[in-house]
C-alpha cells in the first residue's frame, strides 16, 4: 500500500507533478501550499500552469480522490511521508540564503511527528542535509530524512518523472530503504548515494548545463564579431560527429535553476568558482551583447523593437528569470519603443505577434515558441538561437 504523502509546495512546479504521479502510483496525496489561488485552481482541476499532459492526469487523480490541496498546514502530521519542494534560493547578491531554509524547516518541523519519513526534493546548499538531520537528532521529532534531488525538465515533468533515473539519500539506511520504495512507485531505476554527494550531483548536473550554454553563447559572440555565421559553423561541425554531440547551440540561459544553482556552487566553494562566474557573465552579457552588434549596423533610437516570447524557455509559460526581461530592459533605453508578445505568458502590456509583425521594425527572438515557426517577418530578425526558418528576404542576424 503506498504510504499517505504530504508535499510541502505542492501546487508548484516541482510539488504538483510530483504529487499527481505518485496519486497516479495509488498513494493518497494532499498538496499543501500557501498559495490560496493555486490550491482553488488543482482542486477544481485546473492546473496553474502548463505542463504537458497534466490536465488529463490532474483529472483522473481527482476522480479516484487520491489528489486534494489544502492551504491547511495541519495535514502534514496525518502524512507518513512528507515530500518538501522549499530549495536554498540566492540572495541578491547571489549567495544562498540558508537562514531563509533554516527557517522554513523550523516551521515544518513543529508539525512533524516521529516515525515519518522527510523527504527534501528540490535543490539545497551543500551540507543543509546533514544539518537537518543534526536538529532533528538533537531537537527532535524522531523522523527519517532524505533528499531525492528532482532533474526534471520544467513543462515535462509527468514524462520524465517516469523516465529518468532517481537519485536517492538519506540520514540512515532506514531513510534510504524507505526513500527508494516511494520512488519505486515511479522507475525502479535508483541511484543511491552520500547525502553530500547527492547535494552536489544536482549543483553539478546544472552548473555543467549552464556553462556549457556558456561556451556555445561565447563561441556565438567570437563569430558575430568575425563577420562569421555561427549557426552554419555549428550544423558543420556537429554533423555526423558524435564527439560533439553535446555542443548546443547558442541562445538565452535564463530561468531559475541554472544561475542560482551555479552561484550556490560558487558560494559552497568559498567563492571560488571563476568557471562558473565567467559563464554568468557570458550568458548574463547575452542580450547586451546582441543590441550592441545591432547598433554597429543601426540606429535604435527611431526603432520601434521588439520581443518574440518572455517566458525563460520555448513552450513555456515561466517567465521567472528570463532574460527576455534583461533585453527588455536594454532596448527600452536605446529604442523609440518595445513591444514583447508571449502566447503563454500573460502580461496586459504584451501585444501579439501579428502586431509584432506589422508594426516593429527589428524583431529579436526571446523564447522559442513552436507558434511563431510559421511567423514571416519583412524585418531584420536578430535570432541568436537559430529558430526560425532561414530566408533570403531579411536578415537573420544583427551582423
Amino acid at each position: 500500500m503506498p504510504p499517505r504523502t504530504t508535499v510541502v509546495g505542492g501546487c508548484g512546479h516541482v510539488g504538483l507533478p510530483l504529487g499527481i504521479a505518485f496519486a497516479e502510483a495509488g498513494a493518497a496525496v494532499t498538496l499543501l501550499d500557501t498559495h490560496a489561488g493555486r490550491v482553488g485552481e488543482v482542486n477544481a482541476g485546473r492546473m496553474p500552469f502548463l505542463e504537458w499532459g497534466a490536465d488529463a492526469a490532474l483529472a483522473r487523480a481527482l476522480d479516484a480522490g487520491r489528489l486534494t490541496a489544502t492551504t491547511d498546514a495541519d495535514c502534514v502530521s496525518a502524512a507518513e511521508v512528507v515530500v518538501v519542494t522549499i530549495g536554498t534560493p540566492v540572495d541578491e547578491f547571489l549567495d544562498p540564503k540558508v537562514r531563509t531554509f533554516d527557517r522554513a524547516m523550523d516551521d515544518l518541523r513543529h508539525r512533524l511527528r516521529p516515525g515519518q519519513l522527510l523527504v527534501l526534493r528540490s535543490t539545497v546548499y551543500p551540507g543543509m542535509t546533514e544539518r537537518l538531520i543534526a536538529r532533528f537528532r538533537d531537537s527532535g521529532p524522531a523522523v527519517d530524512v532524505a533528499f531525492c534531488p528532482e532533474r526534471i525538465a520544467q513543462g515535462y515533468a509527468l514524462k520524465e518523472l517516469y523516465e529518468l533515473p532517481q537519485i536517492v539519500s538519506g540520514g540512515s539506511p532506514a531513510a534510504v530503504r524507505r526513500a527508494k520504495d516511494l520512488f519505486r512507485l515511479l522507475t525502479p531505476d535508483l541511484v543511491e548515494l552520500p547525502p553530500r554527494e547527492a547535494e552536489l550531483a544536482k549543483l553539478f548536473a546544472n552548473t555543467y548545463r549552464y556553462v556549457n550554454f556558456a561556451v556555445s553563447n561565447q563561441l556565438y559572440l567570437i563569430a558575430q564579431r568575425h563577420g562569421a555565421d555561427f549557426a552554419r559553423i555549428h550544423a558543420a561541425v556537429t554533423h555526423k560527429y558524435p564527439r560533439l554531440g553535446g555542443f548546443p547551440k547558442a541562445g538565452f540561459a535564463g530561468g531559475p535553476c541554472l544561475l542560482k544553482d551555479t552561484m550556490q556552487l560558487a558560494g559552497f566553494n568559498h567563492n571560488s568558482f571563476p568557471l562558473g562566474q565567467a559563464a554568468m557573465m557570458v550568458n548574463e552579457g547575452l542580450p547586451a551583447a546582441l543590441v550592441d552588434f545591432v547598433k554597429q549596423t543601426r540606429d535604435l533610437s527611431r526603432d520601434t523593437a521588439a520581443i518574440l516570447g518572455m517566458a525563460f524557455k520555448g513552450n513555456c509559460d515561466d517567465p521567472r528569470d528570463s532574460l527576455s526581461y534583461k533585453l527588455r530592459k536594454v532596448l527600452t533605453l536605446e529604442c523609440r519603443e518595445v513591444l514583447c508578445t508571449d502566447p503563454y505568458v500573460a502580461d496586459p502590456s504584451f501585444v501579439t505577434a501579428d502586431e509584432v509583425v506589422r508594426r516593429a521594425d527589428v524583431v529579436f527572438v526571446g523564447a522559442c515558441h513552436a507558434e511563431y515557426k510559421h511567423l514571416r517577418f519583412r524585418q531584420p530578425v536578430i535570432d541568436v538561437f537559430d529558430f526560425l526558418p532561414a530566408r533570403p528576404d531579411a536578415a537573420r542576424q544583427a551582423a
